[in-house]
C-alpha cells in the first residue's frame, strides 16, 4: 500500500493542487485523502462496489467535476479496482488516474494464500464469502467475509465469539475515512457504511497449516447459525 506521501508526490508530478479535487474511496486507510490534502486539493469521497469493496465506477462518474484533477482508486484487501472503466472516465473527462497500490506479482506466498482462501471460500457456512470479479486475480492480503444479521452489532459479537475460541480476526475498516474526526463530511455513502458494519476478516497467511485452516472452518460454521439467525 502507498504512502500519503508517496500519493502526494505522484499527485504533485500530475499537476494536482489547490482548488483541484481528488476523488478518493472513504471505505480502507486515510492514505489517499490525507495525500489530497498534502497537495492542498480537496478529497471526494465516493462509496465502493459491493461486492469488490474497490471504488464503485458508476460512483466516480457521478462524482466528476470540471474541478475534479485526480481519481486515486485503490486495490482493496488485494482485489484490484476496476481499472479498465475508471482509465475510460479519467481519457474521457482528461483526469489523472493514480493507482496507490501495486499488484502483487505471483509467487509462492500469494499462491499460499489464494489456496487458503478458496478452502475457506470452499468451506465456510452462514458467512458472505468475498467474491472475486470475471477476470481479475484477488491476492487475498486479507480474507474479509460480510457476518449476516443487524451490522455491527452482529459481526462485533461473532468477532468475540471467534477470538474466544482461539480464532484471530479483526475488523478491516473500523470507521470510513469520511467518518472520522480528521475528515468529518455530512454524506451517506450506503455501501460503505454496510461493509464497515459487516466486515471482518480472517486468518489467511501463507504460514497457516491445513489443521489452522480447518479450525477456522470449524469454529465459524459452529457460529454459523448465530450469524444466519441474527
Amino acid at each position: 500500500m502507498a504512502t500519503a506521501d508517496e500519493l502526494r508526490h505522484e499527485l504533485t508530478r500530475a499537476g494536482v493542487g489547490p482548488g483541484d479535487e481528488v476523488i478518493v474511496p472513504s471505505f480502507g486507510t486515510a492514505e489517499a485523502a490525507e495525500a489530497a490534502l498534502l497537495v492542498g486539493a480537496r478529497p471526494v469521497f465516493v462509496d465502493i462496489d459491493a461486492d469488490t469493496y474497490c471504488v464503485d465506477p458508476a460512483a466516480v462518474a457521478a462524482a466528476l467535476t470540471p474541478r475534479t484533477g485526480a481519481i486515486v482508486p485503490l486495490h482493496t484487501f488485494g482485489h484490484p479496482a476496476d481499472m479498465a472503466r475508471i482509465g475510460e472516465l479519467g481519457a474521457e473527462h482528461g483526469v489523472f488516474v493514480l493507482v496507490g497500490a501495486v499488484q502483487e506479482e505471483p509467487d509462492a506466498e500469494t499462491a499460499e494464500r489464494q489456496a487458503h482462501a478458496a478452502y475457506l471460500t470452499a468451506k465456510l457456512r452462514g458467512l458472505v464469502t468475498p467474491r472475486v470479479a470475471p477476470g481479475v486475480r484477488h491476492t487475498y492480503q486479507q480474507y474479509v467475509v460480510r457476518v449476516p444479521g443487524n451490522g455491527r452489532p452482529d459481526r462485533d459479537a461473532f468477532a468475540r465469539a471467534l477470538r474466544s475460541r482461539g480464532v484471530v480476526c479483526h475488523v478491516p475498516v473500523q470507521t470510513p475515512v469520511h467518518r472520522t474526526p480528521r475528515f468529518q463530511r455530512e454524506l451517506w455513502l450506503g455501501e460503505t457504511e454496510r461493509a464497515s458494519g459487516e466486515c471482518l476478516a480472517l486468518p489467511v497467511d501463507a504460514a497457516m497449516s491445513r489443521r489452522e485452516l480447518r479450525q477456522v472452518v470449524s469454529v465459524c460454521n459452529a457460529l454459523g447459525g448465530m450469524a444466519s439467525a441474527a
